[in-house]
């Protein structure tokens, strides 16, 4: 009986991190947009980057996890950081871009995407259900951006390239080296924004921007958002069982949804609605198929 009490409190207590780390992701999002009223696109990314990094680099530091182990140079960890520039450049470019709201909602298909990649490329076995809940959440997606309608946005795509891109991230990291601390992930994770702000600043060639006070208080909340985020994910993982917490990454939907109606003014459509109703239920769909598979085994 106490095995089970202790159980289903680190169950809640890993779902609490969870929700907690999806908040800190939304607020990010805000500051970042809010961020690009005042400073172009690529440099927000550049000193986002370089704030993350060095509080990663400290934490690193602090827990006595080297920064240059060789580990670093495996062919995993650069796959991992050419989808996380391009997943981080296309998702920021849609979060200032597009309305949050929807932004948001495309992103939860990357565990949809996730699955499928996990099938394809490391044999993962996934039965025809779960393929049907992959099809049916990219249907939603899909309803979402709307191609081929009058609402239909092409800067909509970059929240689709946003979320292919980081989930190429998610399915590399899989594939990292085990003894790669959260610091040290997250630290790399960050040179990659700043890579990708890079780049994106050559390509639009944007002058820089002195930020003003504001907008430098701003860019720091939103690398503390970021941070906070990342370490609360990491810890959401390590509490209680990975099906239990899981779940609870759509919490970032309420919240993106939430603060693009009440901070940006923007209106939900019915098409909004209906495709993150059908991303959502996939997803939860699919983590009760799995779950029941590894039960029977």
């Amino acid at each position: 009986m106490s095995h089970i009490i202790s159980d289903n409190r680190s169950n809640l207590i890993g779902s609490a991190w969870m929700v907690a780390a999806m908040g800190a992701f939304a607020i990010e999002d805000v500051f970042i947009k809010a961020a690009a009223k005042t400073l172009p696109v690529g440099q927000i990314l550049i000193l986002f980057g370089m704030g993350g990094a060095l509080v990663f680099a400290a934490l690193a530091r602090r827990n006595g996890e080297g920064l240059r182990a060789p580990e670093i140079l495996s062919p995993a960890m650069a796959i991992r950081a050419a989808f996380e520039i391009l997943g981080r450049l296309f998702f920021v470019l849609a979060v200032t871009l597009t309305p949050l709201s929807s932004a948001t909602v495309i992103l939860q298909a990357t565990p949809l995407v996730v699955v499928a990649g996990a099938a394809l490329l490391f044999g993962e076995t996934v039965g025809w259900r779960r393929w049907a809940a992959i099809l049916i959440g990219l249907i939603g997606v899909l309803i979402i951006i709307n191609p081929g309608g009058d609402s239909f946005s092409a800067l909509s795509i970059l929240a689709v390239l946003g979320m292919l891109g980081l989930s190429g991230r998610d399915l590399a990291s899989r594939a990292a080296p085990a003894s790669l601390g959260t610091a040290v992930l997250g630290f790399y994770g960050f040179i990659s924004v700043i890579i990708a702000g890079a780049a994106f600043s050559v390509w639009d060639n944007s002058s820089f921007v002195v930020p003003n006070s504001a907008a430098s208080l701003v860019l720091i909340t939103a690398v503390f958002a970021g941070v906070i985020a990342y370490s609360a994910l990491m810890k959401a993982m390590r509490t209680g069982d990975v099906s239990a917490v899981t779940p609870f990454r759509y919490s970032r939907l309420l919240f993106g949804i939430g603060f693009g109606v009440l901070v940006f003014g923007e209106a939900l459509t019915g098409r909004v609605l209906l495709g993150s109703g059908l991303i959502v239920l996939s997803g939860l769909f699919i983590m009760w198929r799995s779950n029941k598979s590894r039960s029977t085994k």
